[in-house]
Order: structure tokens, then sequence, then C-alpha cells
């Protein structure tokens, strides 16, 4: 096991002991899991899971709500305003598909969450993905392809079902 991941699980740990009252404890531990100090409007309700955390980058005004997973080998970049719900699995990582194959490594590819995307409970994100602007991916969709921005996908594979505006 590597040192990153070490470290993750043992800051991860020490998050997942906290809760919602100690909002400035888990921005700090946040911070350290990510290696960059997240703003004061940043907010994470713990329970909350990753495989290393120096691969991801938050913007402003992030909500992150409890018991998401977020393995970012590959990258992860959320931008500002963006809210996720609860149970949401951003993967960034995974095996190849062939048998001869799986064992040997890991694939990884980056996933992009732009400005001002809702994510609502229970939603898959998967590795190559970009979330465009405005989106919102409905609750319990699994996103294989990208979401042109403001458009609203659900389902599994996750589909488009409208444009969304103000």
């Amino acid at each position: 096991m590597s040192a990153n991941i070490k470290r993750a699980m043992a800051i991860t740990a020490t998050l997942n002991r906290l809760t919602f009252n100690d909002i400035d404890e888990v921005r700090a531990l946040f911070s350290d899991l990510i290696g960059k100090k997240v703003d004061d409007s940043f907010l994470l309700i713990p329970p909350f899971y990753t495989t290393g955390g120096v691969d991801i980058r938050v913007g402003r005004n992030v909500f992150i709500n409890q018991n998401c997973t977020f393995y970012d080998l590959g990258g992860l970049d959320i931008a500002d305003d963006v809210m996720i719900g609860p149970n949401v699995s951003l993967i960034t990582s995974g095996h190849p598909i062939e048998p001869s194959q799986r064992h040997n490594g890991v694939i990884a590819k980056p996933i992009v969450i732009e400005r001002n995307v809702w994510i609502a409970a229970g939603a898959t994100i998967i590795g190559g993905v970009t979330v465009g602007e405005n989106s919102v991916v409905a609750a319990g969709s699994v996103v294989t392809n990208d979401v042109p921005p403001n458009t609203l996908v659900g389902g599994n594979p996750a589909k488009v079902i409208r444009s969304i505006a103000d």
C-alpha cells in the first residue's frame, strides 16, 4: 500500500469521527488531505472516503453531503458552487475488461465537475467524464459519458432527459 493511501486512510478515519458541528476541523482535515486549503464556504458532512486525496481539486462554495466516496487516482476537479448529495461515488479508476489483464493494474481517467452542478443522492460518475456547467445528475444515475452544460441526466446508464435553464 502506498504512503499516500495510508496517509489518506489515517486522515479520513479521523475526519469520519467528526460531525456536522465540527465543520472547522472537517475543513482543516480535508485541506490536509488534498494538500491545499479549502475556502471557508466549503462544507463536507462526514463520513467521507477517498483513495488518496492529493488528486482532488475543490472550488469555492462546494457542498459534499455524507457518505460520499471519491476514488481520485485519475484526478478529480470540482468547480465552484457544486452540490454533491449523499452516497455519491466519483470513481476515476478501474481495471481492464480483459480477464487476463484485470489483475495487472489500474486504469485511471479524470472526472471534471464544472461550475454550479448538482449531483443528486446515490449517483455514480465514472472516470473520463465531464459534467457540464449548471447540469443536474438525477438521483441513482450512473454517468458513463460527458454531460452537456445546462442538462438534466438520469438513469443507468444516464441519458439526457431535458435541457434546463433559469
